[in-house]
């Protein structure tokens, strides 16, 4: 059933391969917990409390709030696939609620410290690639994952256009400026002629696409440099990204297309992280607000 939910997901639901091992890593996770706990390997007969039992595990073990959950709507996505083709006639996962918590706030860079990293220390980096990766990040909000995942035909160094694959196989295409056009120009200059991933248009010196663990690694890196903020991660740099443009005035809704949202919801959630710095101009320049308060 596993392998059926799999295949269900990459050819009817064209989820991207990232996301289909995210599933089957979710399933094995609670198919080798049935089989442990339950010796038995038809996973259809999971009941609620099965279900239960192993987020109560999880927590057990550590897992944090947000992984528990995902798995949790992994699971709710594969019985209700079993329920679509007549395998079962109620879900475990039914009445289960996933676990509520209180998202750790993402603080993203400062445009201080975007500038102090481009006008400073990239003066006295010559890895075009690792520049690149920060540069490419930073200028388009993609997703590592995508970074990760961009091929060839699908950068248009001529019209300073990328074409993104997104969650759900979902395309978009997102404007590049004329200075990352440049570098990218001349990272196709060193970059190793005798790769086997022909295709991918980032590879690494080994001629190897690049994973994400690599991408994280400079990210971390180069913001360690500029930065004392505890998290400085790619996703930090969309989050920067996202921010930056709304502060300079960049509609919303495009932004949520640059960022390949499904939803303005999940857009709306970058204008809100300068609220600090918001308050502080209110309780300044305000005729109304008092000069001992803050709001």
């Amino acid at each position: 059933m596993l392998d059926k939910f799999l295949e269900y997901l990459q050819f009817e639901k064209r989820y991207s391969p990232h996301t289909i091992t995210s599933y089957k890593k979710d399933l094995d996770d609670f198919f080798h917990f049935y089989m442990r706990t339950e010796s038995s390997e038809d996973i259809t007969k999971a009941t609620k409390k099965i279900i239960r039992n192993f987020i109560v595990e999880l927590s057990e073990n550590n897992i944090s709030k947000r992984s528990i959950n995902r798995k949790l709507s992994s699971l709710r996505s594969f019985y209700l696939f079993l329920l679509k083709i007549g395998e079962i006639k109620v879900s475990p996962t039914e009445g289960i609620s996933s676990l509520k918590f209180y998202a750790e706030k993402q603080i993203p860079m400062s445009k201080e410290e975007m500038t102090d990293l481009s006008e400073h220390v990239f003066d006295h980096i010559d890895d075009i690639l690792e520049k690149s990766i920060i540069e490419v990040l930073y200028q388009t909000g993609m997703r590592k994952a995508e970074l990760c995942g961009l091929v060839f035909e699908h950068v248009d160094l001529n019209e300073n256009e990328l074409r993104i694959i997104g969650k759900g196989n979902k395309q978009r295409v997102v404007p590049i400026s004329n200075d990352l056009s440049e570098l990218l120009k001349s990272y196709l200059e060193i970059r190793n002629p005798q790769t086997e991933f022909k295709s991918y248009f980032f590879v690494n010196k080994k001629g190897k696409k690049l994973n994400e663990k690599f991408v994280y690694v400079v990210v971390n890196k180069y913001l360690s440099l500029v930065t004392t903020k505890e998290k400085k991660s790619p996703h930090i740099l969309r989050h920067s990204f996202a921010t930056h443009v709304l502060d300079n005035g960049a509609e919303i809704s495009k932004v949520k297309k640059i960022l390949g949202h499904s939803s303005l919801a999940s857009t709306q959630v970058y204008t809100n992280a300068n609220i600090e710095q918001l308050k502080k101009v209110f309780n300044q320049a305000h005729p109304r607000a008092s000069k001992k308060e803050e709001l």
